[in-house]
């Protein structure tokens, strides 16, 4: 059931263009069978298995609503969740470090939706707590918190099959240490660091006896140990979801390779983190041109897209999603216009007719030659302001007053958007992927998951 906070959550995240985190399937339509994949693979991951799955699709077709939609049906598997957005130069993917430092700090549960690693290690130090007194201990003996550092360091040894670093055990240890004793700022500290923050006092680590920062080598190592946390607090396990990668076709050649190559990685060792789903959303040109994962073989042949005449299978790598046609766009319309939570509602509902939704869906339509999989967004934008005008404005009537232009619609289209209205490839534009001449052959370096 819709709630009034998430509703108008909806239509202001709407209003600016951008994907609501909350509400998503209040208004999913036409989007059954990539969600019906999606929720295998997460079926996958609870039953113990580790996999990964790239969205493809174009600009407009919905990457970033399927994998939000990801999210909130993780969430409400009792998964642990983490949605990453990849920037330009923001976050290099052969550098573990950054990878583990955005997918942790953005990690997100139902109940905590922002910075959560703090409450999942609380939630297993508590089932800790209580295991013990089950067990007999008394929870008011002195020696009562040294049983639980023992346990502490004893669980984790085990879930990670002894992988854990010394620096990982110590730091959890100190965080409990100084909760108990009432030091909370300096836990906080350590949560923080153990979120891959580089900028810790070095009094705080001192603390735990750790020197420097998580690194390359051991980020990876410290992400195994904190998916083993989330499940031994009886969450069912991990979604991270790495959102507009083709953002790597815009950095340099070397940075590029190199983040390609760390994908592979990733790809590669999926399998080995029981419990934990990636997802990678890209476009078709982030896969298939060469200077993105078709010019690296190993990645390339490992998540190869197949097709065999207008046939796609769901469950290959990756998960190809189709773009708007006019049914859907009026079909979301229309649910949005019986969602929308202002207060001269029933105006809306009358004002903003079919009739109206139908000649709005047709202009888009006609100026964009029938192609309108770039253009939702601003389609549904431009919609939520009519509502909008309707509510406030008790004598505006939009078959009256409402201009079928197309600069309304032009007028806000991203670059990304343009370039694929007019049929060009973004790594093409000024601004874009390296040009064809500095794309040398490119040797992937191995590098320790």
């Amino acid at each position: 059931m819709l709630t009034q906070s998430d509703a108008k959550h909806i239509f202001n995240q709407l209003r600016t263009g951008l994907v609501p985190e909350r509400g998503l399937d209040a208004f999913a339509v036409g989007v059954d069978k990539p969600r019906d994949e999606l929720r295998r693979q997460l079926e996958l991951v609870q039953e113990g298995n580790g996999s990964i799955k790239f969205l493809r699709g174009g600009y407009g077709c919905g990457k970033t609503f399927i994998a939000r939609l990801a999210i909130a049906e993780a969430q409400a598997k009792n998964f642990v969740t983490s949605f990453v957005v990849v920037s330009d130069n923001d976050l290099r993917f052969h550098r573990f470090e950054e990878v583990y430092r955005k997918v942790v700090s953005e990690l997100s549960t139902l109940t905590c939706p922002r910075g959560a690693l703090g409450d999942i290690l609380d939630r297993w130090i508590g089932r800790i707590e209580d295991g013990l007194i089950e067990r007999g201990s008394d929870a008011n003996a002195a020696d009562f918190d040294q049983q639980v550092r023992g346990k502490v360091k004893e669980e984790l040894a085990t879930l990670t099959g002894g992988k854990a670093p010394a620096d990982f055990v110590r730091v959890i240890q100190t965080i409990f240490d100084l909760k108990q004793q009432g030091e909370l700022a300096d836990a906080a500290s350590l949560v923080s660091w153990l979120s891959g923050s580089e900028n810790i006092a070095a009094s705080v680590k001192r603390r735990a006896d750790i020197k420097g920062d998580i690194g390359s080598a051991d980020a990876l190592a410290y992400l195994r140990g904190i998916l083993a946390i989330a499940k031994a607090a009886k969450y069912n396990g991990m979604l991270i979801v790495i959102d507009e990668a083709e953002t790597i076709l815009r950095m340099r050649t070397d940075s590029r390779h190199k983040s390609l190559n760390g994908i592979r990685q990733i790809s590669d060792a999926s399998g080995d983190y029981p419990g934990l789903l990636w997802i990678f959303t890209g476009t078709p040109d982030f896969f298939d041109n060469r200077k993105g994962v078709a010019g690296l073989a190993p990645l390339h042949d490992r998540i190869r897209f197949l097709e065999d005449g207008k046939f796609a299978s769901l469950r290959q790598p990756q998960l190809q999603l189709k773009p708007f046609d006019a049914a859907r766009l009026k079909a979301v319309a229309l649910r949005l216009r019986e969602l929308y939570p202002m207060p001269n509602r029933q105006r809306v509902l009358t004002r903003v007719s079919d009739g109206f939704i139908d000649r709005l869906v047709a202009k888009v339509s006609e100026g964009f030659r029938g192609d309108v999989g770039v253009v939702p967004r601003q389609f549904l934008r431009e919609l939520v302001h009519v509502m909008d005008l309707v509510d406030e404005n008790d004598d505006y009537i939009p078959d009256d007053a409402y201009g079928f232009a197309m600069d309304k619609f032009t007028a806000t289209m991203s670059p990304e958007e343009v370039s694929a209205v007019a049929g060009r490839s973004m790594a093409a534009q000024p601004g874009g992927a390296a040009s064809d001449d500095d794309d040398e052959a490119f040797v992937p370096t191995e590098q320790v998951w």
